[in-house]
């Protein structure tokens, strides 16, 4: 799958990608024109995979790298190991290196607000024209063939329009945001997935590609269960807090001396089994928690009951207690304590990293590894705007180019507002 892509660099941010044998995307090139979350972490999981990314900013920079500690947080989050270059597409000289960049390039992704590339003479048929065997991808808000097709999109929107929201919170309170970007991270997740698609579609046929993902679709996606079910009963869904809709005790929260778990035992059996563990064998069989419809409706006598199974054990107490009779249960745990859980500890997610700055950090990598190579990583630092500028256009034509990162120009403006983002 390699394109013609020349990796250079030995330094520590040289964007080599993940390396080591079977890196599964060694040789491959990426252009990232994305902005925020959804493009630039898609190819920061191509990044891990071995695929040589190079980040294209305008003069201002991704306009995560002015937005505070979110930002830097967003920077740190999506865009190790990869090559910077700025490039302002108001300026001839520049829209030209742009193109050539996209004609070496395996891969082009952007989610900059539909047309905008196009109007510099980036689009998709003008990478392809140039580039048959481009994959070129295109993260929107909306999508392009709705009324909303010109609107800028944030996870918040996209979390909101879905009904997202809508299903989120408590029965008595007002629709709330899950507590992370769920949309944006989703869609980086998916934006990696049609493009590794699209790249073994190539392998096979020869043939570049379009693709065009949006916020919108993925936070349908995500609600999958919920579609089929109110496909199923017609019943809109609403909001119940922490404990399923049709099922209990299933996600249902219990309170113990140093905190909380949360308990799934909705099948008959384990429901049975839960019961006895508790000491209370005579809800099996009682008429207000004979199935899943009555316990439903009954949770609040349920979740008493657990209450006072549970309370006065520690959290793991519980945990271990629960597991050990094959029921389902977590401890409710923060930051802290996940860093510090022996399961997270051991799974090896965190890789180290350095941000632009030199500071050391670690992040989460891919969320799974090869039992033969290990967890792919990308090496190297968070790049600082525009670090491999004159490197990367020598590439392109041999020469060192007239003006570097450092050129004064207009940045491209709200155009270049990405899709997604903290909304």
């Amino acid at each position: 799958m390699a394109g013609t892509s020349g990796t250079s660099g030995t330094e520590e941010t040289a964007g080599t990608g993940g390396t080591g044998a079977g890196a599964p995307l060694a040789g491959t090139r990426v252009v990232d024109f994305g902005q925020y979350i959804a493009v630039p972490g898609g190819t920061q999981t191509l990044a891990d995979l071995g695929a040589d990314v190079i980040k294209v900013e305008p003069p201002g920079g991704d306009q995560a790298r002015g937005i505070g500690a979110y930002g830097e947080a967003i920077m740190r989050g999506y865009n190790r190991g990869k090559r910077a270059v700025v490039l302002d597409l108001r300026d001839p000289a520049d829209r030209a290196a742009a193109l050539r960049l996209a004609a070496s390039a395996d891969v082009v992704a952007q989610n900059l607000r539909p047309g905008v590339l196009a109007r510099f003479g980036l689009g998709p048929a003008d990478v392809r024209a140039v580039n048959p065997r481009a994959v070129y991808l295109t993260v929107t808000g909306f999508g392009t063939g709705g009324p909303s097709r010109a609107r800028p999109g944030l996870d918040i929107a996209a979390q909101a329009e879905s009904g997202i929201m809508a299903v989120t919170g408590a029965a008595d309170g007002e629709p709330q945001r899950v507590g992370f970007p769920v949309v944006d991270h989703a869609t980086a997740l998916v934006v990696a997935q049609a493009v590794l698609a699209a790249l073994l579609r190539r392998e096979r046929t020869g043939e570049g590609d379009e693709i065009e993902v949006s916020l919108l679709e993925v936070a349908v996606h995500l609600q999958t269960v919920n579609w089929g079910e109110y496909g199923v009963t017609g019943a809109e869904p609403v909001r119940t807090g922490n404990g399923q809709p049709s099922a209990a005790p299933a996600a249902d929260v219990v309170g113990t001396a140093d905190g909380a778990v949360v308990v799934s035992a909705y099948t008959r059996e384990r429901f049975a089994r839960l019961c006895e563990l508790i000491g209370r064998p005579d809800m099996a069989a009682d008429p207000r928690f004979a199935d899943n419809a009555a316990r439903v409706a009954h949770r609040p006598l349920l979740l008493a009951a657990l209450s006072a199974a549970f309370g006065a054990m520690t959290s793991e107490e519980a945990v271990g207690t629960l597991a050990a009779a094959g029921i389902v249960a977590g401890a409710v745990r923060g930051y802290r304590a996940v860093r510090a859980a022996p399961d997270v500890a051991a799974s090896g997610v965190f890789v180290p990293a350095t941000a632009a700055d030199g500071t050391p950090y670690e992040v989460p990598g891919l969320p799974y590894r090869s039992v033969r190579y290990g967890r792919h990583a990308a090496p190297g630092r968070v790049p600082a705007l525009g670090e491999h500028h004159d490197a990367v256009l020598a590439e392109l034509d041999g020469t060192a180019p007239a003006a570097g990162p450092d050129a004064a120009g207009p940045d491209a403006g709200p155009d270049a507002a990405g899709p997604d983002g903290r909304g």
